[in-house]
């Protein structure tokens, strides 16, 4: 903690006031263009990996950026989404996975329910994506399975979205873009889900969003 209080020390001394017009223009609202959806990892940090400022990422995060279907679970996932998007007007909705998930280590090999009877609940909300795996994707060993697995976790929840009013509509009247991307930790590369080639590709600049169709995915080693 004392960690913690020492930073908040050097942002209000020396921080803050360098950039006071833009916390004084947050203070009157806030206009994110971008939902950005992404696991509740403490190695991954959406404003530092996109370069953005306060009030550019509207976020979402949980164990395994997972999207429950639109009825599933009455939780703040729905409720964030629907104020994203009808609320805020958010243009583009990312779903972030990343490498060394712990999460997805849990979805193939859960931990005991006893000790984590809730997590093992959530993780049900990844249940297709742990079925293509295991059917699609068994010869794999366990370095590489984790890999797809993130990955077909990605593509999953970007279906689970479509299934949210809010989202089905604004895509439906195209303003609105789904974008899948994984992190790689270890190398800073950012992928992104190319729907024509079905296959993360290293996002090196900024591309035009493709739409994403039916889930199809050709699994790289990423």
């Amino acid at each position: 903690m004392q960690k913690l209080i020492e930073g908040l020390h050097h942002f209000q001394t020396m921080l803050f006031g360098s950039q006071r017009e833009l916390f004084e223009r947050l203070a009157e609202g806030q206009t994110p263009d971008v939902l950005f959806i992404t696991c509740s990892d403490s190695r991954i940090n959406p404003n530092l990996l996109t370069q953005t400022e306060p009030g550019e990422l509207f976020i979402l995060r949980n164990a395994g950026n997972i999207v429950p279907p639109y009825g599933a679970v009455q939780g703040g996932e729905a409720a964030t989404i629907e104020f994203a998007v009808a609320g805020l007007g958010v243009k583009d909705i990312i779903v972030c996975g990343h490498s060394h998930c712990g999460a997805m280590k849990g979805l193939l090999e859960p931990p005991p329910s006893r000790d984590f009877p809730a997590l093992i609940q959530w993780l049900s909300h990844a249940e297709s994506t742990r079925r293509i795996v295991q059917d699609k994707y068994a010869e794999r060993e366990a370095p590489s399975l984790l890999n797809v697995t993130i990955q077909e976790n990605v593509l999953a929840q970007m279906e689970n979205l479509r299934t949210h009013p809010v989202v089905a509509s604004r895509l439906a009247q195209s303003k609105l873009k789904l974008h899948g991307w994984v992190y790689k930790i270890e190398t800073g590369e950012v992928f992104g889900y190319d729907p024509e080639s079905c296959q993360f590709q290293r996002l090196t600049e900024q591309r035009a969003a493709l739409p994403v169709p039916e889930r199809k995915l050709v699994a790289l080693e990423i």
